[in-house]
């Protein structure tokens, strides 16, 4: 053997024993992929049908004049939904509904939910049975909530007649159909129902937060206000914000209960616009234009949602 091909000869690279020729840690990763993605299908293929899919199809379905019991095809009108969109008055007085619904119950919402958990957070006696009894309206389906509030508004034997009448403090009203008093009376019901998801979001936020901040705080003087300002509110900030963002994006889109309670009267004065795209798809059958009002209102909510996201990344919240 020469020293030429002593040292051109290719060397033989070591393997691990059962490791087959070729493999490698690029190899490996993408089998973990590969794995990873099979693990992730069955929970994404039905956001896929259920969610994404819809979504699609309803863009799709605005561009056209779809209606039911049309027995000619339905025809591509590009953005004709859109401009009578523009100039229709009862929807954007539903749009106008929907943001004071929205703002009406997640503001006050919030501000009880925030008391509520500071208060289950304290070392109480039977504190936890108060817990459990925060959060039964959560657990109760909309469509209950809606026919247990109706008849607490019962105009003839409801509570809250019956307890103004022996409080002397008049014969009562009916407040579902009354044109001042329907929204404001669908806002406690949904400040109602909607209070105990964000007080169990902020509770878990406020037991979070580390005892040793407050003692330190009070070993320096401090007061409760002074506490809650510089320990628990910089510590539960990201929680308040992200839970009162969904809220503001359900409450706008809330349906179900609102439907039971007045179905948007009087008047229109609860309509909200899931109301209103309902009507006019499911009562009048313009699927091409509610399949409009529902892309609106999807652009308004993602815009929101960005504005949200863009302050929580300059904010430098995680």
């Amino acid at each position: 053997m020469t020293w030429a091909t002593a040292t051109t000869r290719p060397r033989k690279l070591p393997t691990t024993p059962g490791t087959a020729p070729g493999a490698g840690p690029g190899r490996d990763r993408k089998l973990v992929d590969h794995g990873a993605w099979f693990l992730v299908l069955p929970a994404l293929i039905p956001i896929l049908v259920l969610s994404v899919g819809p979504l699609l199809y309803g863009i799709a379905l605005a561009f056209t004049d779809a209606q039911s019991g049309r027995t000619q095809p339905t025809r591509w009108i590009g953005l004709l939904n859109f401009r009578d969109l523009l100039h229709d008055t009862l929807f954007w007085d539903s749009f106008r509904i929907g943001l004071l619904w929205a703002v009406g119950v997640t503001v006050p919402q919030f501000l009880l939910a925030l008391g509520l958990a500071l208060l289950l957070n304290q070392n109480l006696r039977f504190r936890w049975l108060a817990r459990a009894l925060a959060i039964v309206p959560w657990a109760m389906p909309e469509v209950v909530v809606g026919i247990m509030w109706r008849l607490v508004y019962n105009p003839d034997a409801g509570v809250l007649n019956e307890t103004l009448r022996n409080l002397g403090l008049g014969d009562g009203r009916d407040w579902l159909t009354g044109l001042g008093t329907a929204l404001p009376a669908v806002i406690v019901v949904g400040i109602w129902a909607g209070m105990p998801q964000t007080t169990v979001a902020l509770l878990a936020g406020l037991q979070n937060t580390p005892r040793e901040l407050h003692e330190a705080a009070a070993m320096d003087g401090a007061g409760a206000w002074r506490r809650f300002r510089t320990v628990t509110w910089p510590a539960i900030r990201p929680v308040a914000l992200a839970i009162s963002a969904l809220n503001l994006i359900w409450n706008f889109n809330a349906f179900a209960l609102v439907y039971v309670l007045t179905n948007g009267g009087p008047g229109g004065r609860t309509r909200l616009p899931m109301l209103f795209a309902y009507e006019e798809a499911f009562r009048y059958g313009q699927f091409g234009y509610a399949a409009a009002m529902g892309c609106v209102m999807v652009a308004v909510i993602s815009v929101f949602l960005a504005c949200f996201l863009v302050g929580r990344l300059r904010g430098g919240d995680a």
